[in-house]
């Protein structure tokens, strides 16, 4: 290929599509005193957020995965959140790439294949937890509002079922960073990058823009606004029977569960928000994006690491020091009876607590 055409290429990505799916490639050659410039403070800043979430969610997830799956009595809830920590987990152990490519200054040097794969899973991992998430606030709209069905229908193998086509969506979903996630040389360095144009001719922005806005605002409606206006509709629903009926026998109800869902959309809102303003140019600065685009993907990718925190700083023995954390982790994962709580069963060999009676969800 032409070094001009290359040229022209690269210059087209720096000034008006460098619409990647979660990394920002600096290809400017400005240089600027790395102390002062916001930049590298972002890129730091974004390689110790990347580096926690790491150590945090590979143990986390990890730790969740084997509980659910060689202690817990099999349950709906459990395979809700077996689901979500696979996913996290997934994404867990390819973030060391993503330390690795930031602290270089964006210098990528793991190949095409993963370029796409990297951004395919940190997609995959935000709709099948946003997807996984809305399924469980409507499963517990069921079983508060419809109690009957619930108890006749809810079962392990509809869990099972459903989270088959949540893979399944949030897979089909994930392919465009499979398609248009790219490698290119710049003056210094390789860089990752979404080409939506899928070319290197500059004729090709229009198409390129139509394709990134396409991308970026069906990822805003299908894994932002769609799921957040069900899981608001289905807990408002289900406060409003529990106040009804006078069944809340706790201050909390639901507690975890929500601040998951809560937890989650604070990660990812400032990402979807600038990924979308990121498709009219020329409406906010450039250098809005160049400093915004690394933290709020960070960010986003941290909450990959947030669910086994919050299952062990919201159980119900957390204040009770003698409690190991894979008790705290068995409390929050246990599977609830009726509106309020089950007998979960004694792990003597882990704790020498005995067994209780549990709150959650």
């Amino acid at each position: 290929m032409a070094l001009s055409n290359l040229s022209n290429f690269l210059d087209d990505v720096d000034n008006y599509s460098d619409y990647q799916d979660y990394i920002y490639e600096d290809v400017t050659s400005v240089w600027v005193d790395p102390s002062h410039d916001p930049k590298d403070i972002a890129r730091i800043l974004s390689v110790i957020i990347y580096t926690v979430s790491c150590v945090l969610g590979i143990l986390g997830n990890g730790l969740v995965i084997a509980i659910i799956t060689l202690k817990m009595k099999k349950s709906v809830n459990a395979v809700w959140f077996l689901n979500l920590a696979v996913a996290d987990f997934l994404f867990n152990i390819f973030l060391p790439i993503n330390i690795a490519y930031t602290a270089m200054r964006y210098n990528w040097i793991f190949g095409t294949v993963m370029c796409k794969l990297n951004s395919f899973l940190l997609i995959l991992n935000m709709y099948t937890s946003v997807l996984l998430l809305t399924t469980i606030s409507f499963d517990r709209y069921i079983s508060v509002v419809f109690p009957v069905w619930s108890q006749n229908h809810r079962s392990t193998n509809l869990a099972y079922l459903a989270c088959l086509i949540i893979w399944t969506i949030g897979i089909i979903m994930s392919c465009p960073s499979l398609v248009f996630r790219d490698t290119a040389q710049t003056r210094n360095s390789v860089i990752c990058f979404s080409n939506f144009s899928l070319s290197r001719n500059k004729s090709y922005q229009a198409l390129a823009l139509m394709r990134h806005r396409t991308v970026n605002i069906t990822r805003f409606l299908g894994g932002y606004i769609l799921p957040i206006t069900i899981i608001t509709f289905c807990y408002i629903a289900i406060v409003f029977n529990l106040r009804r009926n006078r069944l809340a026998k706790s201050k909390k109800p639901f507690k975890i569960i929500v601040t998951i869902i809560v937890t989650f959309f604070l990660c990812w809102s400032p990402y979807h928000l600038l990924n979308l303003l990121e498709t009219e140019p020329g409406m906010v600065p450039p250098s809005v994006f160049e400093v915004g685009i690394p933290i709020t993907t960070a960010l986003a990718a941290s909450n990959s690491c947030m669910n086994p925190v919050l299952y062990v700083f919201m159980g119900q023995d957390f204040k009770k020091f003698k409690v190991t954390i894979f008790s705290r982790l068995v409390n929050a994962l246990s599977e609830e009876t009726g509106h309020s709580s089950i007998v979960h069963r004694s792990f003597s060999k882990i704790s020498s607590m005995t067994e209780k009676e549990t709150t959650v969800l």
